[in-house]
C-alpha cells in the first residue's frame, strides 16, 4: 500500500469522515453503523486502523458532487 496517497485518485475531489470504535463495539454493531453510512450517507471505506488495545479509527470518503444551476438567466 502506498504511503505518500498516492492510494487516492489525484484529480478527483472526495470528502472525509473519520469514526473512531471504542475496544467495547462489536464487530456487528461497527459493521451495522458503517452499512448505514455507505447506504444512507453514500459513504465508502477508505482506510482502517486498529490500535494496541482494541480501538479501531476509520476513514470513510464519498466524491463531492459539483452541482451547476439549469435555471436560466432572467431576461
Amino acid at each position: 500500500m502506498a504511503r505518500d496517497g498516492s492510494l487516492f485518485r489525484k484529480h478527483s475531489q472526495y470528502e472525509y469522515r473519520v469514526l473512531t470504535f471504542d475496544p467495547d463495539t462489536t464487530v456487528p454493531d461497527a459493521r451495522k453503523v458503517l452499512t448505514d453510512e455507505a447506504e444512507y450517507g453514500r459513504w465508502e471505506l477508505a482506510r482502517t486502523l486498529l490500535y494496541i488495545g482494541g480501538r479501531r479509527k476509520v476513514w470513510l470518503r464519498r466524491k463531492i458532487i459539483k452541482v451547476s444551476s439549469t435555471l436560466s438567466e432572467p431576461l
